[in-house]
């Protein structure tokens, strides 16, 4: 009979040998005659190239908590031994059941995967509510992020599909009061809260559908942030002037603390009033260090007015001889979503602290552009027609560069059929240049071959 130890070691081994991402799902359910709680396992195995048929299943520990209704752990029990507040159930087959024993009163919800017990993608049957219990109260940090990210995954999908329609976008109250439960809670780490407070990126989200329209994502992306804001605009406040410290320091307090200030202004700057613009020109002004202001100077960033103008300058007067610093500069003022944006960025081109031979300067402004979903995105297609030619100069300077900058143009396939076309268009254009390198010719034309 083969050794239950080598029968799990060989299964593990198949983290090695079976390429792609396995996907659980789990859903629970109560017994209140029995008195348990099962977890009932899924794992689906993916198709991948030269990955062959009938993929065995892969050993996955799932670390697992239950939560009462006050939002403490409960103490587990599986085949009559107690496991504490946690408990790892191995998941070896493609469908598993694990039983909790001597569960008096029904969990809230359970926490599945804490700590990120295995590289999975966790799907559950968890609902809206569930997730928000989970973000307030979960003793797992990592569930508590994973929980909040779901929500606002959740969220942020759902106002999509109505943007899409036309249809009026109204903000989810719960959502609010779970992110401002996270916010206010002084048992957290400062540098968890905010890591916790920031929601999924247009990018992000761009992966999660099919075909993406880069004016409707960041239409609701901004409508949630600044939901937020508003929704938490005394407790962020609080946030700022409770983490502003007279000194400078690299001690790990200081860092976190400066972390969910920077947090806190990010939201309060989606707010873009007057008051909180004349903050944080204070702020840049009164720093005493470049995070804070980098981090000010981002924020007004995205804000079109005097304020931004004259605090880029500024910023530029003191780092001016520091190229590594000037970069930061660069990307800053190239990732804004401000309308008309293209253009700043073209004469940027011609500004003194940027050279189209430095890589790193192209990476800054030009990389930085195109993560604008406002203005390399735009309908009329000037982003897409101003990386297309930057591309074709780029390549008879640097092919290598040139090459890497094809990228956002072979992600076509992901966007709404109007985008597709004038970016397919661009890789057209690219190709049909006299002295084409053949590493870029091989991009490009590898993606129109999709």
């Amino acid at each position: 009979m083969e050794d239950a130890n080598e029968t799990k070691l060989d299964t593990f081994h198949r983290w090695y040998e079976q390429a792609g991402t396995p996907s659980v799902n789990v859903t629970c359910a109560y017994d209140p005659a029995a008195k348990t709680y099962t977890l009932d396992c899924t794992q689906t195995l993916p198709e991948t190239p030269g990955g062959g048929a009938g993929k065995k299943p892969q050993l996955i520990p799932l670390a697992v908590g239950l939560l009462a209704a006050d939002g403490k752990d409960m103490e587990l029990t599986v085949a009559g031994k107690s496991q504490g507040t946690t408990a790892v159930l191995v998941l070896t087959e493609l469908h598993q059941q694990f039983v909790f024993e001597n569960v008096a009163v029904a969990p809230k919800t359970a926490s599945v995967l804490r700590n990120f017990s295995a590289p999975v993608k966790l799907t559950t049957d968890q609902t809206t509510e569930e997730l928000i219990f989970l973000l307030a109260n979960d003793s797992d940090e990592f569930n508590r992020w994973e929980a909040g990210q779901r929500i606002a995954k959740e969220l942020l999908l759902a106002l999509y599909a109505k943007q899409l329609k036309g249809e009026e976008l109204v903000m989810d109250e719960r959502v609010v009061q779970a992110f401002k439960s996270v916010l206010t809670d002084a048992s957290l780490d400062k540098s968890f809260i905010a890591v916790a407070m920031s929601i999924p990126s247009e990018g992000e989200l761009t992966e999660m559908l099919d075909l993406a329209d880069p004016d409707a994502l960041h239409c609701v992306r901004n409508f949630v942030t600044k939901s937020i804001a508003d929704g938490c605009n005394a407790e962020l406040k609080q946030v700022v002037a409770e983490n502003t410290e007279e000194k400078f320091s690299t001690e790990y307090d200081s860092v976190a603390k400066r972390a969910l200030k920077n947090l806190a202004l990010s939201y309060l700057a989606k707010l873009k009033t007057p008051e909180v613009v004349l903050e944080l020109v204070k702020r840049f002004d009164g720093a005493d260090n470049m995070t804070d202001q980098v981090a000010a100077m981002g924020a007004l960033g995205g804000i079109d007015g005097p304020e931004r103008a004259l605090v880029l300058d500024k910023f530029y007067q003191q780092f001016q001889t520091d190229p590594l610093v000037m970069n930061k500069w660069l990307s800053i003022q190239a990732m804004s979503n401000i309308p008309g944006n293209t253009e700043k960025v073209k004469a940027l081109l011609e500004h003194p602290t940027f050279d189209i031979k430095n890589p790193n300067k192209v990476y800054s402004l030009v990389g930085g552009f195109c993560s604008s979903y406002v203005n390399f995105h735009h309908k009329d297609g000037s982003g897409y027609d101003f990386l297309g030619d930057l591309i074709v100069k780029l390549d008879s300077l640097n092919p290598q560069v040139a090459a890497r900058m094809v990228k956002p143009f072979t992600r076509w396939a992901k966007y709404d059929l109007g985008r597709q076309a004038v970016m397919k268009a661009q890789l057209s254009k690219i190709l049909a240049a006299p002295t084409i390198s053949e590493n870029t010719y091989e991009i490009c034309s590898k993606s129109l071959e999709q």
